[in-house]
């Protein structure tokens, strides 16, 4: 998916976006220091391995299950103003599917038309909980209910993923 992405895009990240922020360009140095809490780091020690910011990229990430959805929707609402044609990215878990904050991202950009691609990366564990034990369906027949188009995509083939993210980031940014 990241590799996709243009200039002007955005990027809102989960807990684990070091491997998102590094494929778009930022300084493995910078990444380091932050994580040992130096202030020559990339958000100057603040920001530890969960929320970091790389504001020239467009990229957030945040330790709130959640939180990229609506992170995602803001960046692509500003796009929208300041960057025709720019899409924004939510990535989290199923674990968050679960969470208000995202299911009103989700309708937000449904009813406002944002561009922004949500993708779930679903290995049907919320850390020690089954997903199917919480959650009678998953993220993609929830968008469907919001009126969004939405695929299942297994993970593991690199292949599906690239060609289901081309088509996706391709309809968004229409």
């Amino acid at each position: 998916v990241v590799l996709q992405l243009k200039d002007g895009d955005a990027m809102a990240l989960d807990h684990r976006g070091t491997s998102a922020l590094l494929m778009r360009g930022v300084d493995p140095y910078l990444l380091l220091r932050e994580f040992l809490g130096q202030p020559d780091g990339l958000c100057k020690g603040m920001g530890g391995h969960m929320h970091l910011f790389a504001p020239e990229l467009l990229a957030a990430s945040s330790g709130i299950v959640g939180a990229s959805g609506p992170a995602a929707a803001g960046f692509a609402l500003a796009s929208q103003y300041l960057r025709p044609g720019a899409v924004s990215v939510a990535f989290f878990g199923e674990g968050a599917t679960n969470q208000g904050m995202l299911l009103e991202s989700l309708n937000l950009a449904a009813v406002w038309q944002l561009p922004v691609l949500f993708v779930c990366k679903d290995n049907a564990w919320e850390i020690t909980t089954q997903f199917s034990s919480v959650s009678h369906s998953g993220l993609a027949e929830r968008a469907h209910g919001f009126g969004m188009t939405a695929v299942d995509v297994d993970g593991s083939n690199v292949e599906a993923v690239w060609e289901a993210a081309r088509k996706a980031i391709q309809l968004a940014r229409q």
